[in-house]
């Protein structure tokens, strides 16, 4: 039996290599050691967990009101970045709410309702001129025509936002070019802007009811009224 050195058992002689054991506890941090040597000055236990308790809430608070921060500091930075770009590059930063589209100035809405069904809210319609939307007038119209190979009966709930958005930008559009129009050119143009958006509120309400042949029915008279725009446009 080994001579012990002192009272805490360490041998005289230590062997050559101690061998790997499985399962052996690592090497416990810093904080952990701080702590089990503290933890035997208590006389009570509690006293000790209490301890580890308002140790980790308190790292546990530090750590959450560094991240917030960090999180607030790099929010601050990227939208003053942004904004401080768009200004210098296009100056489209737009720092409140979207203005608001002015109501039509023609007698192009529905004399029932005063409104149309299919405007949609929220949107921003930079002003282009009339020559510019009389260009898109013709561009949509063309796109519309070409909406109907994807009409389907897995496809009501696209075509009807896809209308909604080209129907109100024609909507401001054939307001602003009847608006600018010779007065010869303002009854006719106002004819054909109110039957095409009849269609379109038809076709609307076919879409919402998902009823295939009702919609295909009303697009195909539709595409009637926009072939005239086309050419109105052209």
């Amino acid at each position: 039996m080994a001579r012990l050195a002192n009272l805490y058992g360490v041998t005289e002689s230590l062997p050559a290599a101690i061998p790997k054991t499985p399962n052996i506890q690592r090497t416990p941090s810093k904080s952990c050691r701080i702590i089990k040597c503290q933890a035997k000055m208590f006389e009570n236990f509690d006293q000790f967990e209490q301890q580890c308790s308002s140790l980790a809430l308190k790292n546990t608070t530090r750590r959450s009101v560094l991240g917030i921060a960090s999180i607030a500091l790099l929010a601050q930075l990227d939208t003053n970045n942004n904004a401080s770009l768009a200004v210098e590059e296009n100056q489209l930063w737009l720092t409140g709410p979207l203005p608001g589209l002015p109501p039509a100035e023609n007698k192009i809405f529905n004399e029932e309702t005063g409104t149309r069904t299919f405007l949609k809210k929220g949107i921003y319609m930079a002003n282009i001129g009339t020559k510019g939307s009389a260009h898109r007038l013709r561009k949509y119209a063309f796109d519309l025509m070409a909406l109907g190979d994807l009409i389907t009966q897995d496809t009501f709930n696209y075509v009807r936002r896809y209308l909604r958005l080209k129907g109100t930008f024609m909507y401001y559009d054939f307001d602003k070019v009847i608006s600018a129009s010779s007065v010869p050119d303002k009854q006719p143009l106002t004819d054909l802007a109110n039957r095409l958006f009849d269609n379109f509120e038809k076709l609307q309400d076919a879409v919402k009811l998902k009823d295939l042949p009702q919609t295909q029915s009303c697009y195909n008279k539709t595409t009637v009224i926009l072939q005239e725009v086309m050419d109105r446009m052209a």
